[in-house]
């Protein structure tokens, strides 16, 4: 009689052990795939009845390999992380700063010893898919290999021709600094038997062309999910949330869904070809940091049609709601006295540095291109992207707008929160609340 007293709730607490691991693992580890949320079904890209989604858009299918390579290498985006401020294209160097250590980008041009001269095609082909040099040294996954294993391989193969053709750069790889175990590489092979799909893309046989030639250019090239997709546990792109929001270099990279509040649900077509374009659209502010790099060095290379197959697909993705992106303020008052009343030092710095160009309203004193009233960093209640902008500036936009500088060397880090919560505060819903500790984090990395 006691054994049995003690059996059945030793019983029911295994079975709820059991449950909860379950629970934890479909979460973590049974992801749904980028497209799932199309409905219907995908097939294999040669039973697809409609234009193939891959390759080059129509107005190169006739060009030679070489062009169709350096296009397709632009539309992946390879420069921004191959190449370091001020160094060779494509001859790596770039630091990744983790919270575990920092990563760096290898040398991807046609030098034989240092850079990629001497793989075969069928090496190539394994690093781009499934994150395996021509060593057997596993990947890390901020290089996206899990997004370019859609990659078909002719793609893939045209982008190394390409980079065949570049001059080759003489230099050595630097070593990695991760602490452990991240700096175990052989760990690799569970993260990709569990998050890298190593498939093809598979064309949505319900969808258009268009459709389905937008989704190969987001998911797969441009790979816009690694910076735009929440991250679970295990670093993988959390797709139940896909396009909800995440975060590159230590910016934040906001919500890109349908949502007419977080996302880009309220932008029209001419907008959001503009933005992708050229890094701004008058009412939406400029791209900056990670995005306005994108922008230069892939999206504004891109042709008109696959820009529009890009707005096509990406209309098309599932609301998704955040707290982190809020609904923007209305425009603020034109005077100086009015805004946030505790925050005297936000204010001084503010009206030194910032009122001549953004103008008290946040319309832009000097053109659309300066507006903070209604763009979503003034929005952000974490502020960073404002902190990232006054130590770093904007950068230059396809467009040619107004280029704000850095402001990084000539304010403390007391000053830089102060601003950047007065900004929130005076053009946004939500007011930050940073100090100095977190602006010289955000500094630092």
């Amino acid at each position: 009689m006691s054994a049995r007293r003690f059996t059945v709730p030793l019983l029911g607490a295994a079975i709820l052990i059991l449950a909860v691991l379950g629970f934890v693992a479909w979460r973590l580890l049974l992801l749904p795939g980028p497209l799932a949320f199309a409905g219907g079904s995908q097939v294999a890209l040669a039973d697809y009845q409609a234009a193939s989604p891959t390759g080059v858009p129509a107005t190169l299918a006739g060009a030679d390999l070489i062009v169709r390579g350096k296009y397709l290498t632009l539309a992946a985006d390879c420069a921004a992380c191959h190449t370091t401020a001020g160094g060779a294209p494509y001859a790596g160097g770039l630091p990744f700063k983790l919270p575990f250590g920092t990563l760096y980008s290898p040398n991807i041009t046609p030098d034989r010893e240092t850079g990629i001269g001497a793989w075969t095609d069928a090496q190539f082909l394994r690093a781009v898919h499934k994150g395996i040099a021509a060593d057997g040294t596993r990947l890390y996954p901020a290089f996206p290999y899990a997004s370019y294993t859609l990659l078909t391989d002719d793609d893939v193969l045209a982008i190394r021709a390409y980079l065949a053709t570049l001059p080759p750069v003489h230099q050595p790889n630097r070593p990695d600094a991760l602490s452990f175990p991240y700096n175990q590489r052989w760990l690799m092979i569970f993260w990709g038997a569990f998050y890298n799909s190593d498939t093809r893309f598979a064309p949505v046989a319900g969808r258009s062309a268009e459709w389905n030639r937008g989704a190969y250019l987001v998911v797969a090239l441009e790979h816009c999910g690694e910076c735009h997709t929440p991250r679970n546990l295990l670093q993988a792109m959390n797709t139940r949330q896909i396009f909800a929001g995440g975060g590159a270099e230590g910016w934040n990279a906001y919500n890109i869904t349908s949502d007419a509040v977080s996302g880009i649900g309220d932008w029209t077509p001419g907008e959001l070809a503009q933005y992708l374009s050229t890094g701004f659209a008058p009412g939406r502010g400029t791209a900056s940091g990670p995005m306005n790099e994108a922008v230069q060095l892939s999206l504004s290379q891109l042709t008109p049609s696959d820009i529009q197959a890009i707005i096509t697909y990406m209309r098309s993705v599932p609301p998704l709601r955040s707290s982190a992106s809020p609904a923007l303020a209305p425009p603020a008052s034109e005077l100086a006295s009015a805004g946030p009343k505790d925050n005297s030092l936000g204010k001084q710095v503010f009206e030194g540095s910032c009122a001549s160009c953004h103008g008290w309203s946040g319309q832009g004193a000097i053109g659309p291109g300066a507006q903070l009233a209604g763009t979503r960093a003034a929005n952000d209640p974490t502020a960073i992207n404002v902190v990232m902008m006054i130590l770093h500036g904007t950068g230059a936009p396809a467009g040619g707008h107004a280029v704000m500088p850095s402001f990084g060397a000539a304010y403390s880090d007391r000053e830089i929160a102060a601003v950047a919560n007065y900004v929130t505060a005076r053009f946004g819903s939500t007011p930050s609340h940073l100090d100095a500790q977190d602006v010289a984090r955000l500094r630092k990395n």
